[in-house]
């Protein structure tokens, strides 16, 4: 074992005091263990933190939460000395909510107003109390549709969006300067409460939220039969409030949660892997939604930006739609309720990222709604909303989504939504069920309309140091014309140096003479290759057909380059 690491260890050893699990872990640490959470400082950027919960600079833990909120302090600081503020939300990951009363602590000993929720709430929540409070930065401790080992530490701008390159560059390079058991400043909670320097974030500005978000109904004026029946699971985690109250708010009282998932629950007992994206997350509310003979089923991730669905086909069963399908069926149902209401901006926008459906575009385009292509990443979304409201035309922002079951249509904030997800899916279903119509039904009629799309997302993990060694590695090779496939490739993208105006990023695209195109990118928040398949063909079986050929000369190719 490297001294350094080895050195480093025995620091923490004697220094790492403040939270009594990580001195037991780290005492009955072998020298395995010791490599993996210390080889590295968890990687810092636009996305925040994300890792394994631990002891060690390779883990989430307290002393990794006070360095990134030391150097964002030291950030906010460097651009605003008068009046400072914070917002700080947490979802119900295990120490979730001790990591934000941390990152209160480490703020208010700097001088720097933290608002606090006072309980869970979720990502779209906390965008919005930056914004509405006035605050200089957001802190959201999340890790999203993780397993439950993983937590993080997202950090959003003062306009509600999550941090710029620009930004996440600075704050590092403040963490990098700061030894975290001598440079951090920290008091205690009780103490910055009574001086001022933490409060708790009022009960109006969830309020506010929830009358935001019902604003962003497309039937106003519409009179819907909204009594269909409702399955909704918040997966365990922040979405069981504000997914109910909006419900319940915009008329649909026709809701049964599902028991077992109510509450929140850290260790994700029932769902191992909180994904909306995911059936076996969403197997228990589909035993439900079968049980109580239910028309929709509804779930939200554990804080509560994604949404995911799933509806009856023609045999009675429960069939799971996409991120690309709900998203395609979304806008085709926004278009329609502007068009018959006569709420359509003059000039409307609606935003998705790159990995994206392109049918999500061709409906759009067919209705004279521009699109623009964005990177992975809603904070791009985000930023393109900033631009529309900075340009004195925010109404021409219709809708935003992305693949990943993110979706927003207003523009009170800065990241994705489930809350607005599940009213607009809600309104959605009801609409059409109401005409005897299926989402299933409305989704092959668009593909009738604009040609059978298919998507496919292709995973990889790489855990570990030589995961991401390896992970790197492919990248290189790939970029470096070391990929061909026995299909033409007609065209090869590299979005490194920056194309069409985006910012630079680690991403490829490939498109092939049978006319599959695929996109490669490793995550920016898991150690994973992600390769997103895209087919325009005759048929759903066709495209299948397409996309299993393609997979097994990818995986071969893969491997032969890992060597």
């Amino acid at each position: 074992m490297e001294k350094a690491i080895k050195d480093n260890y025995e620091r923490w050893l004697k220094k790492a005091t403040l939270d009594p699990s990580l001195v037991e872990e780290l005492e009955k640490m072998g020298e395995d263990t010791i490599y993996e959470s210390f080889y590295r400082e968890l990687e810092f950027g636009t996305g925040g933190l994300r890792g394994v919960i631990g002891a060690g600079t390779n883990r989430m833990n307290v002393y990794t939460v006070m360095g990134a909120t030391q150097g964002l302090a030291n950030y906010i600081l460097s651009k605003n000395k008068t009046n400072p503020k914070a917002a700080i939300s947490f979802d119900s990951r295990i120490k979730s909510d001790l990591f934000a009363k941390i990152s209160a602590m480490v703020l208010s000993a700097n001088g720097i107003h933290a608002y606090i929720y006072k309980e869970l709430m979720p990502t779209p929540c906390l965008s919005f109390a930056v914004r509405e409070l006035g605050c200089d930065a957001g802190i959201m401790v999340t890790a999203s549709h993780n397993p439950s080992k993983y937590n993080g530490y997202k950090v959003y701008g003062p306009d509600g969006c999550q941090i710029t390159n620009e930004a996440a560059d600075a704050i590092l390079a403040s963490i990098r300067s700061i030894d975290v058991f001598e440079d951090v400043k920290i008091e205690k909670y009780e103490e910055a409460e009574a001086k001022g320097l933490i409060s708790t974030i009022r009960d109006e500005v969830y309020e506010k939220f929830l009358n935001h978000v019902l604003n962003e109904s497309v039937t106003k004026g519409k009179k819907i039969d909204k009594s269909a029946k409702i399955i909704y699971t918040p997966l365990h985690g922040t979405g069981l409030k504000p997914v109910t109250d909006i419900l319940a708010l915009a008329g649909f009282t026709n809701v049964s949660i599902v028991k077992e998932q109510e509450l929140p629950d850290g260790y994700f007992t029932t769902c191992p892997y909180p994904n909306p994206e995911i059936r076996e997350a969403m197997q228990l509310g589909i035993e439900y939604a079968t049980k109580e003979n239910a028309d929709l089923l509804i779930a939200t991730d554990p804080d509560c930006d994604r949404v995911g669905i799933a509806v009856k086909n023609k045999k009675g069963e429960f069939t799971l739609l996409t991120g690309n399908e709900t998203g395609s069926l979304l806008i085709d149902f926004i278009i329609k309720m502007r068009e018959e209401t006569k709420t359509m901006p003059v000039d409307p926008v609606m935003v998705k990222t790159i990995v994206t459906t392109p049918l999500a575009e061709d409906i759009a385009t067919k209705h004279g709604v521009k699109t623009i292509n964005v990177l992975t990443g809603f904070k791009y979304i985000g930023e393109q909303i900033a631009a529309l409201e900075k340009a004195g035309h925010p109404e021409s922002y219709i809708l935003g989504f992305e693949e990943s079951y993110g979706y927003l249509t207003g523009t009170y904030v800065r990241d994705k939504d489930a809350v607005d997800g599940s009213l607009l899916i809600a309104e959605m279903f009801a609409y059409y069920k109401e005409r005897g119509i299926s989402l299933l039904d409305r989704l092959e009629e668009l593909y009738k309309e604009y040609g059978h799309y298919s998507a496919k997302l292709l995973t990889y993990q790489f855990e570990g140091a030589d995961g991401l060694l390896t992970m790197k590695k492919l990248m290189e090779k790939t970029r470096n014309g070391e990929f061909s496939t026995k299909e033409e490739i007609v065209s090869k993208i590299d979005y490194l140096p920056g194309v069409d105006g985006l910012p630079k990023a680690d991403v490829l695209k490939f498109s092939l003479a049978s006319g599959v195109s695929f996109i490669v990118r490793p995550s920016g928040t898991e150690p994973k290759l992600k390769i997103y398949l895209f087919a325009k063909g005759e048929s759903k079986e066709a495209n299948e057909k397409m996309f299993d050929s393609i997979k097994k000369e990818i995986e071969k190719v893969g491997k032969s380059l890992i060597g």
